[in-house]
């Protein structure tokens, strides 16, 4: 069952992507959204998500054009 926390840290993280904004540095706003101390314990909000992980590919395919 995905919770409330996790479907909203996935959601703003892909919406940040999609803008084209710098995720990593908007990354301690969200955690402190979610009450965490920083990004480290944010992070397990994150993992093994599909949204995320399409984004990422997003992100590198134009490195690897031209290899």
């Amino acid at each position: 069952m995905t919770d409330l926390r996790h479907s909203f840290a996935v959601a703003t993280l892909v919406a940040w992507y999609d803008q084209g904004d710098d995720v990593p540095a908007r990354l301690p706003t969200l955690s402190a959204y979610l009450g965490h101390v920083g990004p480290a314990s944010t992070y397990w909000y994150l993992e093994a998500s599909s949204e995320l992980m399409t984004a990422a590919c997003w992100l590198l395919e134009p490195s690897w054009e031209g290899r």
